[in-house]
């Protein structure tokens, strides 16, 4: 087999069969096939796409270039949740314990955040002493104690992914539904849950950024998945203002922790609650999503659901007593309110232009290799639909960074737009459910 016949015939827009995609990925990886070739691929593929066995094999293929994780001498429901990211979206500290709360166990590999998304493994690296580098075998034992772990995506898992993902970046073929949902369901079914729901993000601040393409590669999949042979649903959610109030790595931590200790309600716990909701239908251990919610407030309530974060705080190395006392987190040298110029209901706020100001205040990472500000940050004050006086508080920010604080202010009071009338706030845009 050679592989410019494989790159001519994707360039005359015919279907690829599955040995030849197996033969790319397999060749790749090894690195006998150089970059370029691959690049004039990528490129063939983003013009000419790919149908769904298309994407099927590329996706196999992918889970068969590394190791997949065997879950089975863990007791009960495996399940998981992806988001496509956005804007204090700290849905996967607020829910994992939530369903590890009702007897779900939530095994979750998660990555690190690169710009305005933050990543979920930074954010628990704001707890001293948490540790994300966590192997096969003490994973598994983690899950069997506590039914929850987040962990990071050890290299031997779906290694196709990473060499894909870094040429995709710099040969400008990042946005092709076929390969997003190939990276995404690759390293979901490596890890092997029964049951997975993706939370799709569309908006401004989300990578998908109208609602059209969010469905497309919502169907898309969830039809892998069920191609798969696992339970998969998708939800597609509003990135049209950050999800959370906070925006940041520990200030990110502390909102979930007072999420779970029913100290704080918003947009961040009624999507966790509805994703658990869903996952627990799916498995079977409820009748109806009202009454998994109900399950779940409950779980706050009698302080389960805390207590849950705290166990897989202490499992993983982390310093328990700061979920107890939230105020040992570090707090940041510099700290700065923003006050409303205008009266009016907030009519829209540009999620990514505060994740941009977060980044620059020390947040996020410009490029790979960057070191964080964990305790760094901004905290929303008012969200759309709140009605605001002339010199209410809007936000405040936390950095280190004197010569950035000016440029962010100017950044975050530009990111919000008044009405004389308050706006409907719709959150949950679509559900795609794997039978349709």
């Amino acid at each position: 087999m050679n592989f410019l016949d494989i790159i001519q015939k994707k360039k005359e827009n015919k279907v690829l069969n599955q040995s030849e995609i197996e033969f790319f990925i397999e060749n790749y990886v090894k690195g006998e096939i150089p970059d370029y070739q691959v690049s004039a691929f990528l490129m063939a593929i983003y013009f000419n796409k790919l149908n769904l066995d298309e994407t099927y094999y590329l996706t196999k293929a992918m889970i068969d270039s590394g190791e997949t994780v065997d879950l089975s001498a863990v007791p009960g429901s495996k399940v998981d949740k992806h988001s496509t990211g956005g804007v204090g979206d700290t849905v996967t500290l607020v829910l994992g314990p939530l369903l590890a709360s009702v007897g779900l166990v939530f095994a979750k590999m998660s990555g690190r955040g690169l710009g305005h998304t933050g990543g979920t493994l930074d954010k628990l690296e704001a707890i001293p002493g948490f540790n994300i580098n966590i192997g096969g075998r003490d994973f598994i034992e983690i899950l069997k104690k506590s039914n929850i772990a987040v962990i990071g995506q050890t290299e031997n898992i779906v290694p196709a992914d990473k060499l894909l993902y870094a040429l995709r970046d710099a040969t400008a073929t990042v946005d092709n539904v076929s390969l997003i949902a190939s990276s995404i369901l690759s390293k979901k079914i490596a890890l092997g849950t029964d049951a997975l729901v993706l939370d799709v993000k569309v908006g401004n601040g989300a990578f998908m950024k109208d609602l059209p393409s969010a469905v497309e590669l919502s169907k898309l999949m969830v039809e892998l998945g069920k191609k798969f042979g696992r339970n998969t649903k998708a939800i597609i959610t509003s990135m049209e203002e950050p999800l959370g109030d906070a925006i940041g790595n520990s200030l990110e931590v502390i909102e979930a922790i007072n999420i779970l200790k029913g100290k704080k309600e918003g947009h961040l716990k009624d999507i966790a609650l509805r994703i658990g909701a869903k996952l627990m239908l799916m498995e079977g251990i409820s009748s109806s999503e009202e009454e998994a919610i109900k399950v779940l407030e409950g779980k706050i309530s009698d302080g389960s659901a805390a207590l849950k974060f705290k166990e897989m705080v202490e499992l993983q190395g982390g310093d328990k007593t700061y979920i107890d006392d939230t105020d040992k987190f570090k707090k940041s040298s510099i700290i700065k309110e923003i006050y409303a110029e205008e009266s009016g209901y907030v009519k829209s706020i540009e999620a990514i232009e505060i994740g941009i100001a977060s980044r620059d205040l020390g947040a996020g990472r410009h490029k790979k290799g960057d070191v964080l500000d964990l305790s760094a940050g901004i905290y929303l004050h008012k969200k759309i639909g709140d009605l605001v006086e002339k010199g209410d508080k809007l936000a405040t920010i936390y950095t280190e960074k004197e010569n950035e604080v000016e440029g962010a202010i100017q950044r975050i009071k530009a990111a919000y737009a008044f009405s004389d009338k308050k706006e409907d706030y719709k959150l949950v845009l679509e559900e795609i459910d794997w039978n349709e």
